[in-house]
Parts: structure tokens; sequence; C-alpha cells
């Protein structure tokens, strides 16, 4: 029998969650996020959990190809773009779309037939100060982009750095929003600017963004970029982690759990051993007093969390035995708890699910 450890994906909750974006961004088209493999819950789940998206939006050129093999006929879009010239001519046989970010992009582009003309995302740096042209650079990059035979169409594209947070002491919203209307002007051509956060706000953003593309990624996975939870933005979780209790300890007051015996028990406790650890994508940062939910009542981490197990505090579930049910995160406990009780975002969770756990489908609600 394989480890009592699996991973369920709710489609209904990609499908839910992607309602949600057109709800916030009634006017725009989307491009669902799935870099990846679509945050760790698969390309082909994604493909069929975002459907009805207008387009996929990713970073791997080979996760794209095989989109176009899995049978996804939409547009997919490269946000980092291509790296090398000779990425160039599949783009354009398979209808890829591809950001631009650098005058080295464009200069391959300038010497390397394609295909067919491809459709491309001029990036500006507003202020994240990753890729992006600056603002004073950005309407000659246009303009020779224009002027590249195999270029079908410019959307202008910009990424922002606290869409979290409106009024971020550092760099809000609304600076870089000036800051890309500055350096696009009146150039003609389409524009995508929100990313999770900036769809959220959407409504309280409206005077400020045109957006005719938006990019949800981690809203679509039922996590938030910060701030407000997942349930108040009507979001669902879309990927829910669960194991068993493999072992049951009696110890007394003062005996210690785990490596380093970073947890000294101050009365006698009941503790559980769960089949999950490290190796499996579960962050070993997490520390004693994290959440977990065994046999349907909620309870915590105790010691440190090793390669293939934790321990679990048994106090609160006096009848809990080898073969309980463990949930880590997911349907009951959004993963943002979790992932902010062991100092990092549920994106970094999601994605670090290990091959090893087994991967299920299952509607939200059920056992999986």
């Amino acid at each position: 029998m394989p480890r009592p450890l699996f991973a369920t994906i709710h489609l209904d909750s990609m499908q839910h969650n992607l309602s949600q974006a057109r709800t916030c961004a009634p006017s725009a088209k989307i491009w669902a996020v799935v870099k990846a493999d679509a945050y760790g819950h698969g390309l082909e789940r994604a493909m069929r959990g975002f459907a009805t998206a207008d387009g996929l939006a990713l970073v791997e050129q080979d996760a794209a190809l095989r989109l176009r093999e899995l049978g996804w006929i939409k547009p997919i879009l490269l946000l980092e773009g291509f790296f090398e010239a000779a990425d160039l001519p599949q783009l354009g046989e398979h209808n890829i779309s591809t950001a631009i970010h650098c005058i080295e992009q464009i200069k391959m582009l300038e010497y390397t037939p394609l295909y067919r003309p491809i459709d491309v995302y001029l990036k500006m740096n507003t202020g994240m100060n990753r890729l992006g042209f600056r603002p004073h650079d950005y309407a000659a990059a246009y303009e020779r982009l224009r002027a590249i035979r195999d270029v079908r169409s410019i959307t202008h594209m910009t990424h922002f750095a606290n869409a979290d947070e409106l009024e971020h002491p550092r760099l809000t919203i609304g600076a870089q929003v000036r800051c890309f209307k500055e350096g696009a002007g009146d150039l003609p051509g389409e524009r995508s600017l929100s990313n999770s956060g900036g769809v959220l706000h959407q409504a309280e953003l409206a005077e400020q963004l045109s957006n005719d593309w938006v990019r949800p990624g981690i809203m679509l996975y039922g996590g938030t970029p910060g701030g407000r939870s997942a349930l108040e933005f009507g979001l669902r979780p879309t990927m829910t982690l669960r194991s068993e209790v493999i072992g049951i300890q009696e110890i007394e007051a003062g005996e210690t759990v785990g490596y380093g015996s970073r947890f000294e028990a101050p009365g006698r406790m009941k503790i559980g051993v769960v089949a999950c650890g490290y190796a499996d994508g579960y962050p070993r940062s997490a520390p004693h007093g994290t959440p977990v939910i065994v046999d349907g009542v909620r309870t915590t981490l105790i010691g440190r969390v090793s390669m293939d197990m934790m321990t679990v505090d048994l106090s609160p579930i006096p009848n809990a035995r080898v073969g309980s049910k463990v949930t880590l995160w997911g349907d009951g406990l959004p993963i943002d708890e979790v992932a902010h009780a062991a100092g990092t975002i549920g994106y970094e969770l999601m994605c670090a699910l290990a091959p090893r756990v087994r991967v299920t489908e299952g509607r939200l609600g059920s056992d999986g």
C-alpha cells in the first residue's frame, strides 16, 4: 500500500475562482497564469479547470508546447519571453505570444524569420525593477518592434509590485499606473496591467486602470497575494493536502519531541505522528503552533518537521487513533494560514508539492 498522503485538486474550485476573476474585471479578457506546472496543480488539470479563460500564460516554453499538444487552441503567452533566437521559430509555428522586455529580444526578432507573425507584449518597468523597458525608452522600443515584419500586434504590459496593498508606503499601484501612462502615452494597442492583487482590487482602481487583459495567478488557486483572506474575496481552495496519523506516543512532562528536542511537553501529552514531511513539500520552517486538522478538529504541529514525518498535538482529539484523517492545508484550512505560520506564502507551498505525493481529483468538501 502507498503512504496515506495525497493531494486532491478541486477542478470545481478552479472554475469558481476563474468566474470570480471575471466578476472583478468583467470587461477584461483573462490570461489564466499556469506557470510552475500550474502552481503545482498540473498543466492538464489547469487546462480543464480554466477551460473558459481567454488564454493561458506561463514562463516555460516547453510547457507552452505541451499545452498545444494537449489540445489548447486559444492564446498562450510567455511571460518572461524567449531566451535565444533558436526559440523563436517554434513560437511562430505554434502561435505562441511572447513578452518583450529587453533590447536583446528585439534584436533577435529583427534577424530571425518566423513561420508566421506573432503577437508580443511589450513590458514596461514601472518600479518593480525586474524586467522591462524604462518609461523613457519605451516608445523607442515600441517603434522598433512595429517595424519588424513578423510582429503582428503589440500589447502594452507592466507588473505591479504591491498590488495587495493599495497605498503601499514605498510604491503604490497609482504611482505605477501614472508611470505606465507617461511611458505608453497614446501608443496604439491593448493594455495588460493587473495581476491577482490588481484584479481583486479592480473596483477600487477602476478609475485608474484600463485593462484589456488581466493576468490572475494565485487567486485562481484559492490564495491571495496578501492582506485580506481568500474567503473574504469569495475564493475557494483548489488543493487539499491530506494524510493520516501513522503512530501515537504518550509522553510525560519534560519529555521532548523530534530532532533537536525543540519541543518540551508541559505536561502529559498524547502526540500523533503524521506521514508528511519536508520531502513531500511541507515547509520545514513551520514552527510549533502551525495549524493542522485531525478528524475534523483543529490542533497544532509540535516539534520540528522532519523529512518524512511530522508530529501533532492530539490533546484536543482524545479519540484519535492510528488512521485518523489529517488535513494539512486546503479544505477547511486555508493554505495562506499555514504559509503565514511558516513564514512563507501560499504560492511556495503549492509549487513545492513533491512528485512522490499522489495527486487525485475531487470536489471541494469531498474526501477526495
